[in-house]
């Protein structure tokens, strides 16, 4: 899937659910890897990126990192830093929804 309108697509769903979101990092059009940080808005946040079950070759939400948001943006930087194509969305929800788990988002 081209990664500039899947991009697009989760950025409306989360809009059409009235939950903040921001690419903070815009990677490659075609081919960059998505990451989502959570931040719930109380100092901690939760990093995701997708990834493939190996037995099932299914595609799932695999979380990389969780705690103290600053420790989440360091997370953040590495993973950029071996991969400059690397596409960033910060949602912003105290609830936690991401919606990573709703039917067409793996």
């Amino acid at each position: 899937m081209v990664s500039s309108f899947w991009v697009q697509a989760y950025l409306t769903r989360l809009r059409l659910r009235e939950i903040p979101a921001f690419v903070t990092a815009h990677g490659d059009d075609t081919a960059g890897a998505v990451l989502i940080k959570l931040n719930t808005l109380d100092g901690q946040a939760r990093l995701f990126q997708r990834g493939f079950d190996l037995t099932s070759g299914a595609r799932r939400w695999v979380e990389l990192s969780q705690g103290v948001e600053a420790e989440v943006d360091a997370a953040i930087a590495r993973q950029r830093g071996f991969d400059p194509d690397i596409w960033v969305i910060e949602v912003e929800d105290r609830q936690g929804r991401h919606l990573l788990d709703e039917d067409g988002l793996s």
